[in-house]
């Protein structure tokens, strides 16, 4: 519900700031006095669009905020959806620049317009006397009787099984799609894999080969360094092992005098080692080098199959080559058997198919069982709101399966005797269509958790002891579900747990709204006003409390 509402710098609105009940909220004033003005604000936390002309100061910005409780409402996943924060108290925020630039916030994270339009629709709605394309929408429709029926867990049921059917005939046609494409490489992937499946490749061959290649053209040069350097080191009277046998001895008798002579001989012990090591793999390298023409054709041979396999491939080296084989060979495999393939995918699909239609037909069932509820408690609702000859009907007729069931409906409504009660778009007057969209919404209250309702005027047309029931059905609404009605009735705004009073102030060069909760005396004065106009008598005092005590 909505815990507090800041509006600053929108339209007439300098800075207002309410914290409305949580049961029924009546908001009044006189005529232009800013309640509709109120209501454009609160859509800019529903995501509607944003106009820098409607700035009261187009020196500064415009900010709109409310603080929701969203801890009933099983929003979680939603947060988890956009990759927000979840609060039990949610803050929303929209704010337009002098610009014109607007920016949207939930909790304080920045968010695109779609996805305030897509919270805010879970935490609030606006209903006026002229809504109309919501109640018209067959979708809709579906909706009222699946939550007057308490299908939820059979919606969901059925929605599982219809993704799922989804899912698998996506993948039904995307395998016929590709057998058809398959078949006609099929060859032409056998060559392929064929050729790559000869050549045998292993990971590291093309390095290992391409250094033995490099060993055997250079075999010659490679051979008389390794003799040389051989020479130097062991063979030779300056070699470097002499050199070394005279400087071990020499380090060796001034070992004794001092711990630093000692750590110089241990540091020349390991380079005398390493030496003799690095001698003994030299003389091992030089005795393996030998130019082996056989050999080298049978390197050059190899890396020219190499070679060109990896130039008709497009790649650069072997383990990319080992990866389009091994895509090959799945091709090859599936193209082997798509017939196996295409009958498992028919299977699934049969077997989806079937799930969804024995669900479908319980959900169905379900709806056609409570359409002679629904639509006498409507009619009844009706006549209790001034509308005593209103028939409510449903056409409905069975359909393949959708995404949402297997049912086509229709609300066909009539205000007037002796008329066939025809499509809402086509009879329902604006009075009328508020009555029968009150009547619905009261329905849901009890069987749904609704988002905080915003009534804009809704009681237009109506007076007396038709006002005075709608009160009492808003009063009862109330006790569930938040509600905020802006009202020009006295029997409306006599049932309201909080009372608001919107008001202009003209003492500045402009005109400001303001809007201030009404304590129980101020109530009294504001509902005989009501009723009897600027200067109430005495009885229009005493019939704002008799009102009130109703």
């Amino acid at each position: 519900m909505l815990l507090s509402l800041v509006i600053k710098n929108y339209a007439l609105i300098r800075e207002l700031e309410i914290h409305p009940s949580g049961k029924l909220n009546v908001v009044t004033g006189e005529t232009g006095a800013g309640k509709s003005i109120m209501l454009g604000a609160i859509g800019l936390l529903l995501g509607n669009r944003a106009d820098a002309k409607s700035l009261w100061n187009e020196n500064e910005k415009c900010l709109v905020e409310g603080a929701f409780d969203v801890s009933t409402y099983k929003l979680k996943t939603l947060f988890e959806q956009y990759d927000l924060d979840y609060e039990e108290q949610t803050l929303i925020r929209r704010e337009i620049s002098p610009g014109g630039k607007s920016r949207a916030f939930i909790n304080d994270t920045p968010v695109t317009l779609d996805v305030m339009r897509v919270m805010g629709d879970r935490l609030m709605h606006i209903h006026s006397q002229h809504e109309t394309l919501e109640l018209a929408n067959k979708n809709f429709q579906l909706g009222l009787i699946d939550s007057f029926a308490g299908n939820g867990k059979l919606v969901n049921e059925y929605q599982v099984a219809w993704k799922e059917f989804v899912t698998v005939w996506t993948a039904y046609e995307k395998i016929k799609a590709e057998s058809s494409a398959l078949k006609q490489e099929s060859d032409y992937i056998k060559f392929q894999l064929e050729e790559l499946t000869k050549a045998n490749l292993s990971l590291g061959e093309q390095q290992q080969l391409e250094s033995e290649q490099q060993v055997q053209e250079h075999a010659e040069e490679i051979k008389v360094n390794l003799t040389n350097i051989l020479s130097l080191i062991d063979q030779s009277e300056f070699s470097v092992r002499n050199a070394f046998i005279t400087i071990r001895a020499q380090l060796n008798s001034i070992v004794s005098f001092s711990p630093t002579y000692s750590k110089m001989y241990e540091r020349f012990e390991s380079l005398r080692l390493e030496l003799d090591d690095l001698a003994k793999e030299i003389e091992h390298e030089s005795d393996l080098v030998e130019f082996d023409p056989n050999r080298a054709q049978t390197i050059n041979d190899r890396l020219s199959t190499l070679y060109q396999l990896l130039k008709k491939h497009r790649v650069q080296d072997v383990s990319q080559l080992m990866e389009i084989q091994e895509t090959l060979q799945q091709k090859h495999e599936k193209a082997s058997n798509l017939d196996d393939y295409l009958l498992k995918a028919k299977n699934e699909i049969e077997r989806t198919e079937k799930i969804v239609s024995e669900t479908g037909a319980k959900l169905s069932l379900t709806r056609q069982k409570v359409f002679a509820a629904i639509t006498k408690q409507l009619s009844q609702l009706l006549k209790e709101l001034g509308m005593p000859d209103a028939v409510v009907k449903i056409e409905h007729s069975s359909t393949p399966p959708s995404a949402s069931g297997m049912d086509s409906i229709e609300l066909l409504f009539s205000a007037n005797k002796g008329v066939l009660p025809r499509p809402l778009v086509q009879v329902a007057s604006g009075g009328e269509f508020s009555r029968l969209m009150f009547s619905i919404q009261y329905i849901l209250a009890e069987k749904t958790s609704l988002p905080t309702l915003i009534l804009d005027e809704i009681d237009n047309g109506i007076s007396g002891e038709v006002a005075i029931q709608l009160g009492k059905m808003m009063k009862q609404m109330a006790q569930k579900h938040q509600l905020i009605t802006i009202s020009h009735l006295p029997q409306i705004a006599a049932k309201g747990d909080a009372h608001y009073f919107v008001y202009k102030d003209n003492t500045s060069a402009k005109t400001i709204s303001h809007i201030r909760q009404l304590s129980e005396k101020e109530r009294i004065d504001e509902i005989a006003k009501m009723i009897a106009g600027a200067n109430p008598s005495a009885k229009a005092i005493a019939n704002a409390k008799e009102l009130m005590d109703l």
